[in-house]
């Protein structure tokens, strides 16, 4: 009889992580996978045994976190650990998000504990994905994303039988969210196809559960600790595919919460001037002028005088050219003037309000 034992190289976890925007990210202490095999042969056979052991998450940063965001009284799955094999699907170093005052996180969080459901309401680049991604990660939930765009068939939510016969049938993410739990987060939901969101209907009410007709009628209860959020656009024209919400889908958020930009008009924000200068490494007068450009575009954006207002991330893109040697103009029509319009006239009313605040 022999034995080995043979130690496999480190290597990082494969998680889901939410991206990092604005110049070079420091190097995290990354999650480690660690594999060892043990080999073991008698006689004629041979025994090969693999264990593999994923260090332990910054626990002391996610209770510092929690506290920060008042959302530690909220256990979302208390006792309870989610399988192995979803566990790849909880995120990973997720940037902090700036909150002001609006105490998203909090109010998000709690309307999960009491009602599992709530629906975010926002312009584009007011951080609703992001804040989903924290909550996930800070609460220890695998997150399910779909975006309910047009092309989205229920095929792909629901399931369905691949090859021929009823012999490999294949769970759509809806439905792996209903026997696995965890977040499932439905992004641009005012796009949703109408034959979805009318079987959406019964796992978000008392019933719980979702019938799938495709494969011979099969019930599938909602997990104990199944979680919904959905995000949406204001309904408008500027958002092309956007229609009112299905009316039995909208009864069932029990909490709706509205999101806005953290510096618009006069109204400027010293916590995003210090994001822009951290994330992009401006000083902080240039992170100003920067952030006081976005604040007036999305002035004239709510306004309807611009066909879109600049996110956070678009004016870190903006300041991380600046860091690199760009004159700020220069940057700006590489970033922001072209993100906001393909129209030659709104792009260069977008270029004068840069030269007025940057001359001034």
């Amino acid at each position: 009889m022999s034995y080995g034992k043979q130690k496999l190289e480190e290597k990082p976890a494969v998680t889901v992580g939410f991206g990092y925007q604005g110049g070079r990210k420091k190097q995290a202490n990354a999650k480690i996978v660690t594999e060892e095999q043990t080999r073991t042969a008698f006689k004629d056979t041979k025994i090969s045994v693999s264990i593999t052991k994923t260090a332990a998450v910054d626990e002391d940063r996610y209770v510092e976190l929690k506290k920060k965001y008042r959302i530690d009284k909220y256990d979302l799955h208390p006792g309870y650990v989610f399988p192995e094999s979803v566990r790849s699907l909880i995120p990973r170093n997720t940037p902090e998000y700036v909150d002001r005052g609006f105490n998203y996180v909090e109010r998000i969080v709690r309307a999960l504990y009491y009602f599992k459901q709530c629906a975010l309401v926002g312009p584009s680049g007011t951080g609703k994905t992001h804040i989903v991604y924290l909550i996930a990660e800070l609460c220890g939930l695998p997150i399910w994303e779909i975006n309910c765009g047009l092309q989205t068939s229920s095929y792909d939510l629901f399931g369905r039988y691949i090859g021929l016969g009823k012999e490999n049938w294949v769970d759509g993410q809806i439905v792996m969210w209903c026997r696995n739990g965890g977040i499932l987060y439905l992004d641009e939901a005012n796009m949703m196809k109408q034959d979805i969101a009318s079987r959406l209907n019964p796992v978000l009410d008392t019933r719980g559960h979702i019938v799938l007709t495709e494969k011979d009628n099969e019930i599938v209860h909602r997990h104990p600790y199944g979680y919904l959020i959905i995000s949406m656009n204001p309904f408008s024209a500027e958002f092309v595919g956007t229609k009112p919400l299905n009316a039995a889908l909208r009864r069932r958020m029990s909490v709706w919460i509205n999101f806005d930009y953290l510096s618009v008009g006069d109204r400027i924000a010293q916590e995003e001037i210090e994001l822009i200068a951290k994330r992009s490494g401006v000083d902080m007068k240039t992170a100003e002028k920067i952030v006081r450009v976005g604040a007036e575009l999305r002035r004239q954006y709510k306004n309807g005088d611009l066909p879109y207002g600049p996110s956070p991330g678009d004016l870190i893109n903006w300041a991380t050219l600046v860091a690199d040697g760009c004159p700020p103009i220069d940057a700006a029509v590489e970033t922001i003037v072209g993100t906001t319009s393909d129209d030659v006239e709104v792009q260069a009313a977008v270029k004068r309000i840069v030269e007025s605040i940057f001359s001034s």
